[in-house]
């Protein structure tokens, strides 16, 4: 028989037979070799940070913990800038061996920590006894058990201000007051003849006064909070199959949404002497979203209060003098979009020069100013230029300094990298103490005198440096990690990449990875790992082994990951693109983006684009295909907020606003299910918390209707994120291997269950 009539018979015969059955293009085999690269890669990265003890002005050292659990200890001369093995280890070793009577390897010398002594001496405990070893003569002798060497350690972000300053208490500063809360009340009591006087009557279950005043320091007067109850808004999920019994079982959360109407919290100021109450006007302070830091004179002369105004586009610290009343605006910070009070608010009140901190992008970009805290004026802006500050780490009053990490204040580098400065209030004398091209970690010694700074990129291994803080000069380089036994397994570092955004100037960053058998020769789909949440960005900057995204990019693809406009940490206007507009999610800056880089690479086929994300992400991968189905072919959606109404008030209100407009339904995926284009997968835990659940449904209900084909996966007693569980992981890996790579994923019921 010939070959073509063999070609149709076998095809009769599969007709004939009833037989469907399509052998797969991958096995799962290709799976577990994908999974195996974690396992691969796996501490094979040395030398990636040396944890610094500083022993004494001249002198600090760090251990470095090497392959096959191989140490050495280094000991560094501050004043030379020069480093050394701590001592011959080999000697060392031979003379432990000696003296304990067990055999010691000089890699594996056994402890942790030393102490230098000014005669060169070093000191360390093993089994809880101390010894004594002279390197310059080799000689080892029982000593005492060696002192703690101080460790450099990372700095606590400084406080924006303390929540209240003040005695926030029943009992008056005098000890001659207290104020008891009954009846939604507050009655002041006489503590020498425990008189009892209302001081308040509307107090109601609905409008109540809460416990705890805040006293004024000379007890004169004091501050009560009073809250009008909000609506209740109760979100209902069933646990189909609970572990424990048979029937499912009804949850029920309190889960306020935006639009809803929230409790309002309001100060309240009484005079003690005369037993009322003070009234303030509430003009400066409508609608609080939140009244915070609460502060009194020290003179007793007014309080401060910070406002966060509902649909926060007002941020304000009020004034209110104590005797009469009188409320007035000292800070007034506003904006046409939204103030970034979840991220960008810091306020450091310094009450002996009666000033104050402030961060604000008034300028357009994020940065610090000093505010006269009486007359509400500038002083000056502490910080000033195209960068952003990302935090502040320490106020030193009596310096009169600031120490900060940046974004974007070192030319030529990615203006996401964190670098940390130094400033004077008055603005001048900043000193950028990190130099490195990469994103930064630092340590600080005790003394602050020197800081370990280790930096990488994604395609740098760690380099740990030795700085002095007083210029930011190098005292000298400590370290680079060793990964050498990383490229033996075939790793291949991703590529940072960037290109314009839709205005054609401003730069897009993100960030290739590709399979390390990649071979330009052949064609590969592009998917996109997308999370365009305006709380942060998202493209991964520090050095790390490996990536999850690198798993799906070996079964023949290449990952991208971009923060297009809407996202932090660029300037204002960068990020206000976001506003009342999340259903954008900087698609038009990813999509150039993605375009520049095919034009690079002709290897990456720009007409097989997919896209996958959770939560926000899981919003945005179904918006590409509603929105840009003629760009993205495939998306893969886990528990997303497809209609902003349908999640969590505080994250969608700070973003698309307050009140609630047409915008959110003109922006809801819910509302363009209809526009679906390409293949969708949905993926959703039924127990989540975060999300609600129904916020999913409503966007399958909607596809229903529109008679739109789609695929659903529900996690019974999932929650937030199920679709990262190895089922829903395998399930968005077969999805993206048949409609992208077009082969046949594994057929995995013919496997053996687990």
């Amino acid at each position: 028989m010939t070959s073509s009539r063999l070609i149709i018979a076998s095809v009769w015969f599969i007709l004939l037979s009833g037989a469907t059955t399509v052998e797969a293009d991958l096995t799962p085999a290709d799976y577990e070799r994908a999974d195996a690269i974690f396992n691969r890669t796996r501490d094979k990265v040395f030398r990636a940070e040396a944890r610094v003890y500083l022993a004494d002005k001249t002198h600090a050292w760090y251990r470095n913990d090497l392959r096959d659990g191989e140490r050495e200890f280094i000991v560094v001369d501050l004043a030379k800038g020069e480093r050394k093995p701590a001592f011959d280890h080999l000697k060392l070793a031979t003379a432990l061996s000696a003296a304990t009577g067990k055999p010691i390897e000089k890699g594996r010398i056994p402890f942790d920590k030393i102490a230098l002594g000014e005669d060169a001496s070093i000191r360390f405990v093993i089994d809880e006894k101390g010894w004594r070893y002279d390197p310059s003569t080799n000689i080892l002798m029982n000593a005492e058990e060696p002192p703690d060497s101080p460790a450099f350690s990372t700095s606590t972000p400084a406080r924006g201000g303390s929540r209240v300053n003040g005695r926030r208490a029943e009992d008056s500063p005098d000890g001659k007051f207290s104020v008891i809360l009954r009846d939604h009340n507050l009655i002041l009591r006489e503590k020498s003849s425990d008189k009892e006087t209302p001081i308040t009557t509307e107090g109601t279950e609905a409008d109540a006064y809460e416990g705890g005043v805040l006293w004024s320091p000379d007890s004169s007067k004091f501050v009560a909070l009073r809250t009008a109850k909000g609506e209740e808004h109760k979100v209902h999920l069933v646990e189909s199959s609970p572990k424990s019994r048979l029937q499912p079982v009804l949850h029920t959360m309190d889960y306020l949404k935006p639009g809803d109407r929230m409790p309002v919290t309001k100060p309240h100021l009484f005079d003690v002497e005369e037993k009322k109450e003070i009234p303030v006007s509430h003009e400066l302070f409508p609608t609080p979203w939140e009244i915070n830091e609460i502060r009194w004179a020290k003179d007793s002369s007014r309080f401060t209060f910070g406002y966060n105004q509902r649909g926060h586009q007002v941020l304000r610290i009020i004034a209110v003098d104590a005797k009469t009343g009188n409320a007035t605006a000292l800070i007034d910070e506003t904006s046409k979009t939204f103030v970034d009070y979840a991220h960008k608010r810091f306020a450091s009140y310094l009450d002996d020069t009666n000033e104050i901190l402030w961060m604000s992008e008034r300028d357009g970009w994020n940065h610090l100013y000093r505010i006269d805290s009486q007359t509400g004026n500038v002083k000056n802006q502490v910080t000033k230029g195209e960068w952003v500050v990302r935090g502040v780490d320490r106020v030193d009053v009596e310096k009169r300094q600031i120490w900060f990490r940046a974004g974007g204040i070192r030319a030529g580098q990615d203006p996401y990298y964190i670098h940390y400065a130094r400033v004077n209030f008055d603005g001048t004398g900043l000193v950028i103490l990190t130099e490195g091209d990469g994103t930064h970690e630092v340590r600080f010694s005790p003394d602050r005198e020197f800081i370990c700074d280790t930096y990488s990129r994604v395609d740098l291994p760690p380099i740990t440096e030795l700085r002095r803080t007083s210029d930011g000069s190098l005292v000298c380089e400590l370290e680079r990690a060793d990964i050498s036994s990383l490229v033996a397994t075939g790793w291949k570092p991703p590529e940072r990449f960037v290109a314009k955004g839709r205005d054609g100037k401003t730069d897009i960053h993100g960030v290739i990875f590709r399979p390390w058998n990649y071979d330009p020769a052949k064609k590969y789909p592009l998917i996109e790992q997308i999370y365009a949440g305006p709380q942060g960005a998202f493209v991964p900057k520090r050095f790390v082994a490996t990536h999850r995204l690198q798993a799906l990019a070996e079964l023949g693809f290449i990952l991208v990951q971009i923060d297009g406009m809407g996202t932090n940490w660029r300037s204002k206007a960068f990020h206000d693109v976001c506003w009342k507009n999340l259903a954008d999610a900087g698609f038009p800056d990813r999509i150039a983006w993605m375009k520049a880089a095919a034009e690079k690479y002709p290897e990456f086929d720009l007409s097989r684009v997919g896209v996958y994300g959770g939560s926000a992400g899981g919003q945005s991968a179904l918006g590409a295909l509603l929105f840009h189905g003629d760009f993205y072919k495939a998306a893969a959606a886990d528990c997303g907020c497809h209609d902003n109404r349908m999640d969590k008030v505080w994250w969608n209100e700070l973003w698309m606003g307050w009140p609630i407009g047409p915008h959110y339904a003109e922006q809801s995926n819910t509302t363009h299910a209809h526009k679906l284009k390409g293949k969708l997968l949905l993926t959703l835990g039924e127990m989540d918390r975060n999300v609600d659940p129904a916020s999913t449904m409503q966007v399958v209900n909607a596809l229903i209707k529109a008679g739109k084909d789609f695929e659903f996966v529900i996690f019974p007693g999932g929650g937030h994120g199920s679709g990262s569980n190895p089922y829903g992981q395998r399930k968005m890996r077969d999805f993206f291997v048949k409609n992208l790579l077009g082969e046949h994923p594994p057929d995995w019921n013919s496997q053996p269950s687990k």
